[in-house]
């Protein structure tokens, strides 16, 4: 299959690529900045998708594509409303125009697989958080990822793409030797203490916010496992995570796979953190046959640790 992959310098991208690589698609990589090691023989375009010219030279000759570029960050999303409607909503309204209009009649529908977040949730209790639950988010990053996915929603009920949004919890782990999550994300923050970049880890509270916590690699399994599934009207939504863990969890695995302390700094509870959010993953192990193999927390350390390059 022919498959468009935007967002593939970022992280999740390079795995997705990766993955889709070896099952034998017929990649094209698009993103905004050219100094990355793209795998052997994956053209490349280098383009800005808030552009809709550019936007619909992204998606040219593609038979799918997986939108996962976007800006990501939670923290700092409030001062930066504009540029994160514009990189997570915009963009992805030109994604879906630029493939609606290069449709021919008689075509199948084109796959769209969104890459979503578990911060379109709002407070969920303390119990894992079907796709069913209501939507509250309450960043600006939450709101604009469900912005997106209401849109993706919404042209796969015309039939114009058929659709699936995956809600991606949090990533962690590495499949490529320096490549790792943004370095603000908690995992990549206490390895940077165990690797004495920080001095200390910064704890908003007593460590027990609960988060969820999925490796990369089977991020990039439940992409290639939505890309091939049947088409459906609706589009399909399913949640990604595996292993709720509470800030201390996560420092005492850190501690355990480098050999090194991490010392941590509590300051006060940040009254928007939520305190406990986890992923219910039923419908897609049920409906994707997705399992998360690689998802231990010990795991997911040793690999960020190793082979992205966090204890350089």
């Amino acid at each position: 299959m022919r498959i468009i992959v935007t967002g593939a310098a970022g992280y999740v991208g390079q795995a997705v690529l990766a993955r889709l690589l070896h099952d034998g698609h017929e990649l094209t990589a698009v993103g905004h900045r050219r100094q990355v090691g793209w795998p052997p023989g994956v053209p490349a375009r280098h383009l800005d998708l808030t552009d809709a010219s550019a936007a619909r030279a992204a998606v040219d000759g593609a038979e799918a594509v997986c939108h996962l570029a976007g800006l990501t960050r939670v923290r700092g999303s409030g001062a930066a409303v504009g540029p994160y409607y514009r990189a997570n909503v915009v963009a992805t309204l030109n994604v879906l125009d630029a493939l609606v209009a290069r449709r021919r009649d008689g075509d199948d529908p084109p796959r769209v697989v969104f890459l979503s977040s578990g911060a379109v949730y709002g407070p969920t209790g303390h119990a894992p958080v079907p796709e069913s639950h209501p939507t509250a988010p309450t960043s600006v990053y939450g709101a604009t990822k469900l912005a997106a996915e209401q849109a993706v929603g919404w042209y796969a009920a015309t039939g114009a793409v058929s659709a699936v949004s995956l809600r991606l919890f949090n990533a962690a782990g590495s499949v490529r030797p320096g490549v790792g999550p943004d370095d603000s994300t908690l995992v990549a923050r206490a390895l940077a203490v165990a690797s004495g970049r920080s001095p200390a880890l910064p704890v908003n509270g007593d460590g027990t916010t609960v988060r969820d916590f999925v490796h990369v690699a089977d991020v990039a399994d439940a992409v290639a496992r939505a890309v091939a599934t049947p088409a459906r009207r609706p589009a399909r939504v399913f949640n990604l995570g595996a292993v709720p863990a509470s800030v201390r969890e996560v420092v005492a695995a850190v501690e355990q796979v480098t050999g090194r302390r991490v010392p941590v700094e509590h300051g006060p509870p940040n009254p928007a953190d939520q305190p406990w959010l986890a992923a219910d993953t039923t419908a897609a192990r049920r409906d994707l046959g997705w399992t998360p193999e690689r998802s231990s927390l010990e795991r997911m350390i040793e690999d960020q640790w190793r082979i992205g390059g966090a204890q350089r």
